[in-house]
């Protein structure tokens, strides 16, 4: 049977465009069991993770300066952006439709494939890396084939959540959100009794060096993925933009605090991108037993163990960040093969579960792949592998955003009957305005991810490029540019294949 993405919800063929065609049966599969609550612990799941905390406070209390500073110039404007497209165009598949419909099913199905195949990439890369060396910190090494075996079986003990009904996998994201605020709560609790270090007011003045040194706007993500799955909502019109609004101020809360007691706690210059937040953790749960050696070793001991092994569960567990992306990722994929942007097969919605589980297999593997190919080209470099990993993950989705974000000027222009419960305000000027900075934030951040220090040095300006380099990379220039260009032009040709796979539903349709 021919299949392609479905109607907006609630909505009717005057008020929406109409891309229902052929998609009845798999459409009666979905099931909606997402209430307003649910999206919004789906939200707080996909916004807050915590492998880029530490990467933020090692540039110092600047950090968060520029936190407070772009939640202005990029997470408002990119919210009310997701808000108006999401509630106008409730549709399953979300991201893939908005661009599909602003400017045609080739540019959306290429794009689309940049936004799937980044879950991956986070999943057999960062996120791994991240559970792993929790684990070794806090617990045991896990020396030659059982890190494989380790990163495996949260990779897969991930599908498995992923395959399940909405009924069923909604409670990941839940779970995922209520451990990060009980996590980061606690943390900071213990970071107040463990006694503070005090912050130069100074520190706080904004640089450019920590500008482009920072990850920042990847903490600022994720408004958009509860529409890939729309159709599964009880009332998407309402529940989207209130969702955003209630779970962008509470990521602002469960980042900004971290942030700040990481930096009460250990200097700036001692805080690894990867390890920051790990080791913080476990330099703060000494006030309950345990100690710090000279050359900065953290011993835990009775209560402090105790509590280090509670709170390394909970950051293993943070692996639902990936769950949770996956579920609405692999949605918009689903999508894009049944419009005819990929594989027909791939776009199935399984009877049993209601779910893409076809993709989220393909996933599986694919980070399986990477995570096995990665760990040996670096060489078991924990450090490298997080390094390379996560910026190959940002640069694959915001590429993306760079494409999905304008479609809301476009499908404005197109489409002005269509009814928009929220609006962006400030009619065209606001719509323009809110478009500019986010799209315009993205892709400068994928500039400097892979040409990390760019414009360090111009204009009279001080410090040098190569410093701006992940430590791990530090002078492997080539090296790491290569990390980041060769898989990009590799998902570029696979969503050409993708596109040719599709050739035969295209016909079918017309």
């Amino acid at each position: 049977m021919t299949q392609a993405p479905p109607s907006p919800a609630n909505a009717n063929s005057a008020e929406a465009p109409d891309l229902s065609q052929g998609w009845g049966e798999q459409r009666g599969r979905l099931r909606k069991d997402l209430r307003r609550l649910d999206v919004l612990f789906f939200l707080i799941c996909t916004l807050v993770g915590l492998d880029t905390i530490g990467s933020v406070a090692a540039q110092g209390p600047q950090g968060l300066t520029w936190m407070a500073i772009l939640a202005v110039a990029f997470f408002l404007p990119y919210g009310l952006l997701v808000a108006e497209l999401g509630s106008a165009f409730p549709v399953q598949g979300g991201p893939y439709v908005w661009t599909r419909l602003a400017f045609g099913r080739l540019t959306a199905g290429i794009n689309q494939i940049l936004y799937w195949i980044s879950n991956p990439v986070w999943v057999g890369g960062s996120l791994c890396i991240i559970a792993l060396t929790t684990w070794e910190e806090f617990f045991t090494p896990l020396p030659g084939g059982w890190k494989y075996a380790a990163g495996l079986v949260c990779i897969w003990g991930g599908a498995l959540a992923v395959v399940q009904s909405v009924r069923i996998g909604k409670w990941v994201p839940i779970a995922g959100a209520i451990a990060r605020i009980v996590l980061l709560g606690f943390f900071l609790v213990s970071a107040a009794e463990n006694g503070v270090r005090a912050l130069p007011a100074g520190e706080f003045a904004p640089t450019y060096i920590g500008f482009v040194a920072l990850v920042l706007i990847f903490n600022f993500v994720g408004f958009e993925l509860p529409s890939s799955a729309a159709e599964e909502m009880k009332n998407p019109r309402r529940d989207i933009p209130l969702s955003i609004l209630r779970s962008g101020l509470a990521s602002l809360v469960l980042y900004g605090g971290p942030i700040l007691g990481i930096l009460f706690v250990l200097p700036s210059q001692d805080i690894g991108s990867l390890g920051g937040f790990i080791d913080a953790c476990k330099a703060v749960f000494t006030v309950y037993g345990g100690s710090i050696a000279a050359d900065g070793t953290v011993t835990l001991t009775g209560a402090g163990s105790v509590f280090g092994g509670i709170a390394a569960a909970g950051l293993i567990g943070l692996l639902t960040s990936g769950v949770t992306w996956a579920m609405g990722a692999h949605r918009a994929q689903a999508v894009a093969c049944a419009d005819g942007a990929g594989p027909a097969w791939l776009g199935a919605i399984s009877e049993k579960h209601g779910t893409p589980v076809r993709v989220n297999l393909l996933s599986a593997v694919l980070a399986s792949l990477l995570f096995v190919v990665a760990l040996n080209l670096t060489g078991g470099n924990g450090e490298k592998y997080f390094a390379a990993g996560l910026g190959l993950t940002i640069c694959t989705t915001f590429i993306s955003y760079v494409i999905t974000f304008p479609s809301l000027v476009v499908l404005r222009r197109k489409y002005p009957e269509v009814t928009r419960p929220y609006a962006v305000p400030g009619g065209r000027a606001g719509a323009w305005l809110v478009t500019a900075l986010a799209t315009g934030f993205v892709a400068f951040t994928v500039v400097v991810l892979i040409w990390p220090g760019f414009g360090v040095g111009w204009f009279g300006t001080d410090g040098a490029a190569a410093d701006s380099l992940p430590e791990s990379f530090a002078g492997e220039r080539l090296q790491y540019t290569l990390s980041q260009v060769v898989p990009l032009v590799l998902f570029l040709v696979i969503g050409l294949i993708f596109y040719a796979l599709g050739v035969k539903t295209r016909r079918s349709k017309g």
